[in-house]
């Protein structure tokens, strides 16, 4: 594999630290009182905009023509150093990966630079690809998936995604990706290997190398 691309949030670190619960605060807290919309309101469209558009950011520029870069400071502006800390056995796993490394996130460049630093792993990735690279359009729709690809100057049968979302990687799979699972969701057929954590994706990324 030349490319190993990982996701962030709840990939990178378990789900037990519970980021991202603070950053679903911060979009509903957004959508009140920034946005206007009627807390009762609020859930619905979310789960509503997840399923039309892929995050609920999709949904505000749509119907509410909110700026997609307030939306992002504000939504991550959290204080990731409460929930994270140094995770020295997945640096370690990470280091002896060969072929480059980059993260791929749905999430905004400045969340993963800090989300990478918490985790004293801002140094082993070459690239951080977010959801402006393909003008707002997240995973799993292909056209960012693409994007990176010809960011990265490959084609999808080079790389391996490490993900915790079976959906997004089934996009990798049409792509021609290798895909592995991270975390306890419903392994799927397009799915080339599950694993509990981070570092033993990258262990066993490595040998497939």
């Amino acid at each position: 594999m030349d490319v190993i691309i990982f996701d962030l949030d709840n990939t990178l670190y378990a789900p037990e630290r519970e980021l991202f619960s603070l950053i679903d605060v911060r979009i509903n807290r957004y959508m009140r009182e920034v946005v206007g919309i009627a807390a009762s309101e609020v859930d619905g469209l979310r789960r509503a905009y997840w399923a039309k558009y892929g995050v609920t950011l999709g949904g505000l520029m749509r119907h509410y023509g909110v700026d997609p870069e307030d939306y992002l400071e504000y939504v991550h502006d959290v204080d990731v150093h409460s929930r994270l800390v140094p995770d020295p056995e997945l640096r370690a796993a990470l280091q002896a990966l060969e072929g480059t490394k980059v993260v791929f996130t749905n999430g905004s460049r400045g969340h993963a630079e800090r989300v990478l630093g918490a985790l004293g792993l801002a140094d082993q990735f070459s690239a951080i690809f977010d959801i402006r690279v393909a003008d707002y359009r997240p995973k799993p729709y292909v056209d960012p998936y693409q994007a990176v690809l010809r960011r990265l100057g490959v084609e999808g049968a080079r790389c391996v995604m490490v993900e915790d979302s079976p959906t997004n990687l089934e996009t990798a799979k049409t792509l021609g990706m290798r895909t592995v699972l991270v975390g306890d969701a419903l392994r799927a057929p397009y799915v080339d290997a599950c694993v509990a954590r981070a570092e033993q994706a990258a262990q066993l990324i490595g040998g497939w190398q």
